[in-house]
């Protein structure tokens, strides 16, 4: 039997699974609970670090050479695949929303994803106030003195860089996160609560491009952060910036596929919830 409203906060059916002893009503509810806590945690550190790392460096993964050792052009810019240090935890998020759409309704994952909105406006408050309070930091007619480098103290640089990231994030963030409930949402009605990696990789893979997308633009157009080389046509860059990024998350989406296919079913039989790829679609218990 499923699971009557999810979202309440002490649910009170359990799925048996032969095999397995039904549990007292309090234990189900710590289980529950207590694994919801811990995806949205993880699902919200990650963004909290993805706005403070943001796009403070550039990793260079690879560049594809031809047979002198030059990097292949493309457009006449270099193909070199690059992605900002912040980006490489950032498809976690999207697996947590996958699992938390998949175990508690859409109505649960839209809310981690505003919550992630408002987390991500008090990052930006909190670097704003940290900034705008008196220092100890030399200054002369108000302004914070360079460096002989000419660089601001450390806190201002991550600031600067951070202020930019994360307007282009929120932005693409709550785009692509609201995209990927609907989507995977879509997938499990499409195929009746069957194939798990339909609905996984299928959610992500559009949420991404639409993320990867958003962000780039934002960030260049915007806030003026990516390091774009004079040397090369801006839109080549902009769009091997996509293209490195996508590639990125879409290797990453397509490695979390098992992931979220086993831990699927083991999580919903811990949570003694009714197996993923049920005849019936919890999403209807979830969301009335």
């Amino acid at each position: 039997m499923h699971d009557q409203h999810l979202d309440e906060p002490l649910p009170m059916q359990q799925h048996r699974y032969e095999g397995l002893e039904e549990l007292p009503t309090l234990i189900v509810h710590r289980r529950r609970e207590g694994l919801f806590l811990l995806l949205a945690g993880l699902f919200l550190g990650t963004l909290a670090m993805l706005n403070i790392l943001g796009i403070t460096r550039f990793i260079k993964l690879f560049s594809i050479n031809d047979a002198s050792g030059d990097a292949v052009l493309v457009g006449g810019v270099p193909l070199v695949f690059a992605v900002a240090v912040g980006v490489l935890p950032y498809p976690l998020t999207f697996l947590c929303t996958d699992f938390i759409s998949e175990l508690y309704g859409r109505r649960r994952a839209n809310l981690v994803v505003w919550i992630g909105l408002i987390l991500n406006l008090w990052v930006v408050f909190v670097l704003w106030i940290g900034g705008a309070l008196p220092g100890f930091e030399p200054t002369a007619n108000g302004q914070i003195l360079t460096d002989e480098a000419g660089r601001l103290p450390v806190f201002y640089e991550v600031r600067a860089l951070a202020f930019g990231a994360v307007t282009a994030s929120m932005i693409a963030y709550l785009i692509a996160q609201l995209v990927d409930v609907q989507v995977f949402h879509f997938w499990k009605r499409l195929t009746r609560g069957k194939h798990l990696w339909i609905r996984n990789n299928g959610s992500t893979l559009v949420s991404q491009l639409v993320d990867t997308t958003a962000v780039i633009l934002i960030t260049h157009y915007y806030a003026h952060a990516l390091p774009i080389s004079e040397d090369h046509p801006v839109i080549g860059q902009l769009l091997v910036f996509i293209a490195t990024g996508y590639a990125f998350k879409l290797v990453m989406a397509l490695l979390d596929t098992l992931p979220f296919m086993y831990g699927s079913r083991f999580l919903a039989r811990y949570l003694r919830l009714p197996p993923p790829g049920g005849v019936e679609d919890r999403e209807s218990d979830c969301d009335r």
